[in-house]
């Protein structure tokens, strides 16, 4: 099925790791880490590792200024919702193996392997940024500080900037950038560790089809 422009900003916008495509003349050889850089990856690694289950809300601003917003829900490994609110009414759900996208306004819907989605580095079961990506800058910021980074097998695909602050150590946004240099930022809100969330929350059927007929008994 062709993908719409509104799924491809949708597994953009969501991907929490090195997905979005960037111009040529952006990308340059990264300089080698200063060991406290290196601390603050592993230490970057180290929280979202121990990001088992978590829930809360986000903002997302796309490159013309458009603002959307909904609450996600994480199971980590392998499983992510996202679930925006009217009027746009999109899902992301990822189920441990396909990350599955239903449009509701356009009546369609999607399904990648979650293999070959950006999600898969944030969703394994051991992150490791160190390893899993090329760490292009670190920054420190006024709270805490940001690691722009893309993925180590596909360099000139993609790249994303995190940012966390460091007084609690949190994930507070992510910013991805398209083949065009618009970016588009996900601002994290009220996100908290979970425990016992809903396994349904993390299924998605195709709504378009329709439900099988229970076989005839012999």
């Amino acid at each position: 099925m062709k993908r719409s422009s509104k799924t491809l900003l949708a597994l953009a916008a969501v991907a929490t790791v090195f997905g979005a495509p960037l111009p040529t003349a952006v990308q340059a050889a990264p300089a080698a880490l200063s060991p406290e850089n290196q601390a603050l990856v592993a230490k970057a690694s180290t929280y979202l590792q121990g990001l088992n289950q978590a829930e809360g809300r986000f903002v997302q601003t796309d490159a013309r200024g458009g603002i959307s917003q909904g609450a996600f829900y994480l199971s980590r490994p392998g499983k992510i919702r996202f679930q925006y609110e009217a009027p746009s009414g999109l899902l992301v759900v990822a189920d441990g193996h396909m990350v599955n996208v239903w449009d509701p306004r356009l009546k369609s819907f999607n399904a990648y392997p979650l293999g070959f989605t950006p999600l898969h580095v944030f969703l394994a079961k051991e992150v490791r940024l160190d390893q899993g990506a090329q760490i292009d800058q670190v920054e420190r910021t006024a709270d805490g500080f940001s690691i722009t980074a893309r993925d180590k097998r596909r360099p000139r695909d993609g790249a994303i900037t995190l940012s966390f602050s460091n007084s609690p150590l949190r994930l507070k946004e992510w910013t991805v950038i398209d083949g065009k240099g618009q970016r588009t930022k996900v601002d994290l809100l009220a996100l908290k560790e979970a425990s016992g969330l809903n396994p349904k929350l993390f299924q998605l059927n195709n709504p378009l089809r329709p439900p099988a007929r229970p076989r005839a008994g012999l």
